[in-house]
Parts: C-alpha cells; sequence; structure tokens
C-alpha cells in the first residue's frame, strides 16, 4: 500500500447511549437504529460510558421479559455486553450536572454527556423532557442526523 493510498480515518465522534437504545441496537434490531449501528460499526460514533453503564446493561439483561425476548431471538446476554463492548470508550463517572434529571438511574447518563459535551441519545421520557436544559448545558439530545462518515 502506498502513502496515496493510506487515508487518515478522523476519529471516533463520542456519544453517550442509554440502555433502552443499547438494547434497541442490539436485541430489539429496531429498524430507527439501522444508522447508529452502521456510525458505530463503521468506527464513525464510538459509545462513551462508564462501567456502571455497563453494569445497569447486564443487570436489565437478567429482566424476565428481556430474557424471553433474547431466547426468542436466539441472542445470549453475553452477545449484547460484547457488542457494547466492541463500540463503548470507558469513561470514568463524571460530577453530577447542573441539570438534574427527576429519574436518578438517567442521571449519570446526563451527567457524563454535559461532562463531555457530546450527544446524548434516549428515549425515556424522563431525558426527553430536559432537551432545552441538555442544550444549555452544551449537549444536543437525540440529534436529527448520525454522521456516516
Amino acid at each position: 500500500m502506498t502513502s496515496s493510498e493510506v487515508h487518515a480515518r478522523p476519529a471516533a465522534q463520542a456519544w453517550v447511549i442509554d440502555t433502552n437504545i443499547v438494547l434497541d441496537l442490539w436485541l430489539f434490531e429496531d429498524p430507527a437504529t439501522v444508522p447508529l449501528r452502521a456510525a458505530l460499526q463503521s468506527g464513525v460514533i464510538s459509545h462513551l460510558a462508564t462501567a456502571s453503564m455497563r453494569d445497569e446493561l447486564e443487570r436489565v439483561l437478567t429482566y424476565p421479559h428481556i430474557v424471553k425476548r433474547m431466547a426468542k431471538s436466539g441472542i445470549q446476554a453475553q452477545d449484547i455486553l460484547n457488542r457494547f463492548d466492541d463500540h463503548c470508550m470507558t469513561a470514568e463517572p463524571a460530577s453530577k450536572a447542573s441539570c438534574t434529571c427527576k429519574d436518578p438511574d438517567d442521571q449519570k447518563f446526563i451527567d457524563l454527556a454535559v461532562a463531555h459535551a457530546v450527544p446524548l441519545l434516549s428515549k425515556d421520557a424522563a431525558i426527553l423532557c430536559m432537551k432545552k436544559r441538555l442544550l444549555q448545558s452544551g449537549v444536543v439530545l437525540n440529534p436529527a442526523q448520525i454522521p456516516v462518515n
């Protein structure tokens, strides 16, 4: 390969992705997540997450209705955790952000997105109602466009 054939690949954009979106991506294979899945798999986006976010996913994967869905889809919990890990950029927990979520379980996603000023993907009602406050803190909630390259 010559130097003219080598193309510099820009660093992946970090995004914070909540647990429900992770499930939509790797378990439910929601058609709305196809562009996000492609961006993650191509390395355009990386999933910025803390150990507690992964722990939450691992716990959710034991819920009876999730176990039933995995069995129906022929997917193991470890398959989903592996996909999470494959596209994850691990971060330390962030300090409490100035905007507070009604649901304390969702605060860690907000804190991390605000601390790193990166987009946040969520469909959680407690986060969706915070769109303006998040934007004021430098976080775009559910960007309309997923970068492709």
